[in-house]
C-alpha cells in the first residue's frame, strides 16, 4: 500500500519542464535503456515528450513528481506516462535501486490504426488511461519487472515482439493506480506554462515554509481570486491541497528512512500544528503516523 504515499526531490528543479526530443536509434521504432551503477540516468530534471514512457525500477526508494501527482515509492517502482505529461526523473544516487529500464514509444509506432483493431483495445485504452500516469503494483510490477529486465538480452525483432506482450498484460491488469486521477490539462500557452513552473518550482523549494495565496499569486502576476481559479484548472487540486500533499510527502520518508520522532518529522515537513498534521496525515494515508512507520518496518523486515 506505500506506494502511494507522496514525496517530493531533494534537488529542486529551477526552470520550467524542458521539451526532451528523443530519437530512437536508426531502425527502431521505439527507444530502450538501461541504467545501472555503470550507467546513471541523469535526466533528472522537469521534462515531458511526446512518446509515452514505461519505466521500471528494480529495488530501492525514490520520488516521482508526474504532472501534478507527487509520491513516494518503497521496493522498486513501475510506472507508464502518457504524452506530453510532464515529469521528473525517478532515480539518482540516493534512490539504492539496482537498476532502471526504461522504454519510449509514440502512441502511432506501429502505425496510425494498428492499436485500433479489435485486438489491441485493451492497449489503446491503456494508451488513455496513461494521460494522467499510470502506477503498477502487486503481481503485475513483479511479473513486468522481470520482463523488461530480459528486454537486455533480446533482439531488436524479440524486444518488439516483448513489449507488446508487456503492453497487453499492463491493460489487463487491475494492479493500477491512476496518479493524477482527476486529470492535468498541462497549459499549452507559454505564458501559462511559465505561471505553472513557478508555482511548482517555488513549492518544491519552499513547502517547509508558509506560503501564503498572497505570495504565490503576486508572484505570477495574478490576483487571489483568479490565480485560485487557474490553478484548480490546471491540476483540480487547490493551491492549499497541493502545499499539503508536499508536506505529507516529505513526511511519509522521514517516516521511513529517519530516526525522528513523530514531532520532529511534524515541524520539519512544514506543519506547526501536531493534531493537524496528525489529522491530515491519517486522512491522506489511512494512518496516523505511528502506525506508519511501524507497519512499514514490518513489510521491510
Amino acid at each position: 500500500m506505500f506506494n502511494f504515499i507522496v514525496q517530493t526531490r531533494n534537488t529542486m528543479v529551477k526552470h520550467k519542464p524542458t521539451f526532451e526530443a528523443i530519437k530512437p536509434d536508426f531502425g527502431h521504432s521505439f527507444t530502450y535503456q538501461k541504467f545501472d551503477e555503470n550507467r546513471i540516468n541523469r535526466n533528472n530534471l522537469w521534462h515531458y515528450h511526446p512518446e509515452l514512457e514505461l519505466v521500471y525500477v528494480n529495488g530501492g526508494s525514490g520520488k516521482r513528481q508526474i504532472g501534478s501527482h507527487v509520491s513516494y515509492y518503497t521496493n522498486g517502482d513501475l510506472i507508464l506516462i502518457g504524452s506530453n505529461l510532464p515529469h521528473c526523473g525517478f532515480t539518482d544516487a540516493l534512490t539504492g535501486n539496482t537498476s532502471e529500464t526504461v522504454v519510449q514509444m509514440k502512441t502511432d509506432f506501429l502505425g496510425t490504426d494498428f492499436f485500433k483493431i479489435p485486438e489491441m483495445k485493451k492497449i489503446e485504452k491503456l494508451f488513455n488511461s496513461a494521460s494522467g500516469g499510470i502506477a503498477f503494483s502487486g503481481k503485475t510490477k513483479r511479473k513486468i519487472g522481470d520482463k523488461m529486465e530480459v528486454l537486455e538480452y533480446q533482439t531488436d525483432f524479440q524486444r518488439l515482439l516483448s513489449i507488446l506482450n508487456i503492453l497487453n498484460d499492463l491493460g489487463n491488469s487491475d494492479d493500477m493506480r491512476l496518479l493524477n486521477a482527476e486529470g492535468f490539462s498541462f497549459a499549452t500557452d507559454v505564458k501559462d506554462n511559465d505561471r505553472i513552473n513557478i508555482v511548482f518550482n517555488f513549492v518544491k523549494n519552499n513547502f517547509r515554509e508558509e506560503i501564503t495565496l498572497e505570495q504565490i499569486s503576486s508572484m505570477v502576476s495574478m490576483t487571489i481570486p483568479s490565480f485560485c481559479r487557474y490553478f484548480k484548472k490546471i491540476t483540480n487540486k487547490t493551491f492549499v491541497q497541493f502545499v499539503n500533499e508536499y508536506r505529507l510527502v516529505h513526511a511519509s520518508k522521514l517516516l521511513a528512512e529517519k530516526p525522528l520522532s513523530i514531532t520532529e518529522v511534524c515541524f520539519e515537513c512544514g506543519f506547526n500544528n501536531f493534531s493537524h498534521f496528525n489529522k491530515s496525515f491519517k486522512a491522506f494515508t489511512g494512518q496516523n503516523p505511528s502506525e506508519y512507520r511501524n507497519e512499514l518496518k514490518n513489510v521491510l523486515v
